[in-house]
């Protein structure tokens, strides 16, 4: 039977546009219009080649009609033949069974093997038959049907009129071999456009993997951001208002334990400025701006006075060695420094029972180091280095959130926290951030 596409090629062809799933269309969606030079090609050769079969039926007919052969037979040869022939056509839209195309061809070649019995002149239908044998069958037995037919066509004249020309070998042998080249050069081309309509599948499965890929790492990464932003905030509201929070505490019970109106008086005056500065800091930490130490101030100012107030509240003799000439950091080192320090004094505040605390601040060439030292109860520093997740502190029962939060920060910008400390021998903090590219000129510290 005449060639037809591959079954999965048929049944979409035949599915309406709007029906099919939008995985069997590839080319709509990997997003650009199939171009039909393929599909008109395939079509137009299989259109040429039933249009050829008619018109070499039609010749060969008239032509044995005119060299005498009886109407009758003439007409129901040619009926035969195009009645087999348009069978094959229909067939081949419901089936693309080789082994019943193979069988469907040599009962054409059959046919045509009688009608060339009663007129030579039939010999014109060859071509067809050379085609049909290209698309049908396997190339070995292709090959040896052609061979047969150009035999038959060869011989035709010979037998009917018992001479023959060098053109009546010639020109079959050409058109064998030209119409056995069109026949299998088209099953390539099927060949081909199978191949691509699958590498497009291919692709756009692979689109829509990559997309998928995508968004479950665009997915990932908000979880990332999202994560790490908790972290931020519960670092900065443990350094910040948790600490003002405790100390409020500590100067609420004082006030009211105190018998004298102007202590407590003094108290309550603390009381509202940690409170001040608390809510200003939450404030902060919601707009993701600096801290309101560093707005408008050095980095050693910033500690000068975070110690004048540690004094003021506790009593605790404390005292600041910032050097002159301070290479200037970047906002999130000075940032994490100030939290380092924020949450230290706390400690010593509440856990120490210190009665002096020494912060220096220094330039240690390829970084900056804030050291926090102070005389209190001290705590077991090798077991906090070895029980991460213990408690532990600057002291002997602070928490150990809190070094954990420092050590991280400061880890986060390639610095780095060491503890010394051990108990009644007090606490020695050392916290240090490397320059790298962050320094940009130079400011002043202060001392306290």
């Amino acid at each position: 039977m005449p060639p037809s596409p591959a079954p999965e090629m048929r049944a979409e062809s035949s599915r309406p546009e709007s029906s099919r799933p939008e995985s069997s269309r590839p080319e709509r969606a990997a997003g650009f219009r199939a171009p039909r030079t393929w599909a008109s090609l395939v079509g137009s050769i299989r259109i040429g080649q039933a249009v050829i079969t008619v018109v070499l039926l039609v010749v060969g007919a008239w032509r044995a009609a005119a060299d005498g052969v009886p109407l009758p037979w003439v007409l129901a040869l040619s009926l035969v033949f195009l009645g087999w022939y348009g069978g094959g056509l229909l067939l081949s839209e419901r089936t693309s069974d080789r082994r019943l195309a193979t069988w469907w061809l040599l009962g054409l070649t059959l046919i045509w093997l009688g009608a060339v019995v009663v007129s030579p002149e039939f010999v014109w239908l060859a071509f067809p038959l050379w085609l049909l044998a290209g698309f049908v069958m396997r190339l070995r037995w292709a090959l040896l049907l052609s061979a047969a037919v150009l035999v038959v066509v060869v011989t035709a004249p010979l037998l009917h009129n018992g001479t023959t020309t060098y053109a009546n070998v010639i020109g079959p042998l050409v058109g064998g071999v030209f119409a056995l080249g069109i026949s299998r050069g088209y099953l390539e081309l099927v060949r081909d456009g199978r191949e691509r309509r699958r590498l497009i599948a291919s692709l756009v499965a692979t689109q829509e993997e990559m997309a998928a890929l995508q968004d479950e790492l665009a997915r990932t990464q908000r979880e990332s951001g999202a994560s790490e932003e908790r972290t931020r905030v519960s670092r900065d509201i443990h350094d910040t208002v948790a600490q003002s929070l405790s100390s409020i505490g500590m100067l609420t019970r004082s006030a009211l334990e105190a018998d004298d109106p102007a202590q407590r008086t003094r108290a309550l005056r603390q009381i509202g400025a940690l409170a001040a500065e608390g809510m200003a800091d939450a404030r902060r930490i919601v707009n993701a701006l600096m801290p309101a130490e560093l707005e408008s101030t050095a980095l050693g100012d910033a500690l000068a006075r975070m110690l004048e107030r540690l004094a003021e509240e506790t009593g605790i003799e404390a005292t600041l060695h910032a050097d002159d000439d301070l290479p200037s950091l970047g906002i999130d080192a000075e940032v994490a420094l100030l939290r380092t320090a924020q949450s230290a004094l706390a400690n010593v505040r509440s856990h120490a029972s210190a009665t002096r605390v020494v912060v220096t601040l220094a330039d240690a060439g390829d970084a900056v180091r804030l050291d926090i030292v102070d005389d209190g109860i001290g705590f077991d520093a090798r077991q906090w280095d070895r029980q991460r997740d213990a408690q532990g502190g600057v002291g002997s029962t602070g928490g150990g959130y809190g070094l954990r939060s420092m050590r991280a920060r400061l880890r986060e910008l390639g610095g780095g926290l060491d503890v010394e400390s051990a108990p009644g021998d007090g606490t020695a903090l050392s916290a240090h951030i490397p320059l790298g590219g962050t320094a940009q000129g130079r400011r002043n510290g202060g001392e306290g």
